[in-house]
């Protein structure tokens, strides 16, 4: 007896924890998309939608193996709980909750003692949430991200603010300042579906000689203790682009 009620119960929960899973997941990321809760609040919706969904894939599979001769109508509850859950759970375990080793830490930059500065746009006051100290952000940076160092483009200051400003704006992000005299940018990036910024600073500046310049870059997370490597990872793509053409206008 017990074991037709855990036949008949595995399928069904599946499917309905699925249906919950993404109800939640959806609700609460569009109402962080369009600021109605907080952004990390949205998130962590989609993450207990992530944790219903891996329960409901795992009851799929109990529900489709123990009801492959029990009526159909199991069979397909089940089946609609791994079709809706599964591939749920596949996406947050290897993309949101993944994070490929990435320290806590929100700050990441070319240039570890002397980053370039926000002068537009306003740095969180709690930039060292999670770190507590400027030196501990430093060791944690180092330790993790010790292929970010400044860039040398082949090219005067002046061309490459020019690339670096139209790279900026092929990518979208919101410009909040640009002083090509002091070789500053400031701008606004946004990514994923819930629309997380993040703010940008880069600073270049000639050589000795003026016929190359120094390029530092610098992305910060408006919220969360930790990124999932994506300021890293932004600046290595956009510091990498900007290397490959220098030319870009």
């Amino acid at each position: 007896m017990a074991n037709g009620k855990w036949t008949t119960r595995s399928s069904r929960w599946s499917r309905n924890l699925a249906v919950a899973a993404l109800a939640i997941a959806a609700v609460g990321l569009v109402l962080a998309r369009y600021d109605i809760v907080p952004k990390l609040t949205g998130f962590s919706a989609m993450l207990a939608g992530g944790a219903l969904a891996i329960v409901g894939a795992v009851l799929g599979i109990v529900g489709l193996v123990l009801n492959l001769r029990h009526p159909t109508s199991l069979r397909n509850a089940a089946i609609v709980g791994l079709v809706l859950s599964l591939p749920f759970a596949l996406f947050l375990l290897t993309r949101p909750m993944s994070a490929n080793g990435a320290p806590s830490i929100h700050d990441i930059t070319t240039d570890l003692a002397n980053p370039p500065a926000f002068a537009k746009i306003t740095l969180r006051p709690d930039n060292l949430t999670g770190v507590e100290t400027v030196e501990n952000w430093r060791a944690i940076h180092a330790k993790a991200y010790p292929d970010l160092k400044s860039v040398k483009i082949a090219k005067p200051a002046a061309a490459t603010f020019a690339a670096a400003q139209a790279l900026v704006t092929k990518r979208g992000w919101k410009v909040a300042a640009a002083d090509p005299a002091k070789g500053t940018i400031e701008a606004t990036a946004t990514v994923s579906f819930i629309r997380f910024n993040d703010d940008v600073a880069i600073r270049i500046v000639p050589t000795d000689d003026g016929a190359a310049s120094l390029v530092d870059m610098r992305s910060v997370s408006r919220v969360g203790i930790g990124d999932l490597g994506v300021n890293a990872k932004r600046i290595r793509s956009f510091l990498g682009d900007l290397a490959e053409n220098p030319h870009a206008m």
